[in-house]
């Protein structure tokens, strides 16, 4: 009897494409589905005769009731060796195995600063009136070199960001609740002595955390309210770390100049969220892990995740935390 396999939220189409699935290809019938379902009753219909699913990183979560709805899945592959979305619990508890795969850090690091370029050079607006023979320049643009940009993390993305941000001539500083003197020596930036002070004096705060209790909602208003009126909020981690209806307020009042958002709460974006239309946002549709390099090892590595548990011998399996 052929083992069914469902890709999950291949938006662009290549998950097919991008990695060789012949190894697999006698033992297990593979279905890509570019269209993201946005409730669970349809998910479930397209998916509940699977016993193997490849899920991209966090775009469909896989919570207790989930699991319980699909009791013939046995596979579940996730890009990346850490997923928040999914209950591992409760997928252990429903005999499910959880792998993963590599995922480079490199092209979230790239895309932080092509919305950081955006922002401080108005990149959209000019471009936007030099296709519509509009004004021919008219903003000004905000500088990198001399100014400060502040860290939220310096993890491996934040330390590449840093490093970036030093190239440029732009006085670098770092914050998280367990940064030491020591870890910012290695990456050549200082340590702030606190989140309001890496607030109050940064031209540019870029994000780099890790979900978690401890991170979820950090940045709200009184934090947004310390920021200057000039300066540019980054989030290409995860959307839960800034307070969403905060960061509105601010934008929609112009307390800090602008905001370069990667991540959002609800994604895709719904049509109508007034992220969509706040002039002085610069919005991607989550594409930091969205490389050639990176899609190429998730499938890559999904069809090796495969070939492993057909043959009794799963590898990188999620663990919690």
């Amino acid at each position: 009897m052929t083992i069914r396999c469902a890709v999950l939220d291949d938006y662009q189409g290549v998950a097919l494409t991008t990695a060789d699935w012949s190894p697999i290809a006698e033992a297990v019938e593979v279905t890509s589905h570019q269209q993201h379902f946005r409730s669970q009753d349809e998910l479930v219909a397209a998916i509940g005769d699977c016993e193997i699913v490849v899920v991209m990183r966090e775009r469909t979560p896989f919570p207790a009731a989930l699991f319980a709805r699909l009791p013939r899945l046995r596979l579940l592959i996730t890009s990346g060796m850490r997923n928040a979305s999914i209950d591992l619990a409760a997928a252990r508890a429903h005999g499910v195995t959880v792998c993963g795969t590599a995922s480079s850090s490199t092209p979230p690091v790239e895309l932080t600063w092509a919305l950081i370029l955006g922002l401080a050079r108005n990149l959209t607006t000019e471009n936007a009136a030099l296709r519509s023979g509009g004004p021919w320049q008219s903003t000004i643009g905000a500088d990198l070199s001399g100014r400060r940009l502040g860290l939220l993390g310096l993890g491996k993305i934040g330390s590449r960001v840093a490093a970036v941000g030093r190239a440029f001539g732009m006085d670098v500083v770092a914050w998280s609740r367990n940064l030491t003197a020591d870890r910012c020596d290695q990456a050549g930036v200082q340590l702030a002595s606190s989140l309001p002070e890496l607030l109050t004096t940064s031209d540019f705060v870029s994000v780099h955390l890790v979900l978690g209790d401890r991170t979820r909602g950090l940045i709200s208003a009184p934090e947004l309210d310390l920021m200057k009126r000039s300066a540019y909020l980054v989030n290409t981690s995860r959307a839960a770390i800034v307070d969403r209806n905060a960061l509105v307020a601010a934008l929609s009042q112009g307390r800090i100049a602008g905001a370069g958002l990667d991540v959002f709460e609800t994604e895709p974006l719904p049509d109508d969220d007034v992220l969509r239309t706040l002039p002085n946002v610069l919005a991607t549709p989550h594409l930091g892990y969205v490389t050639q390099s990176n899609y190429r090892t998730y499938f890559t590595e999904a069809v090796a995740d495969i070939a492993a548990f057909l043959a009794g011998t799963p590898i990188r399996t999620l663990a919690d935390g």
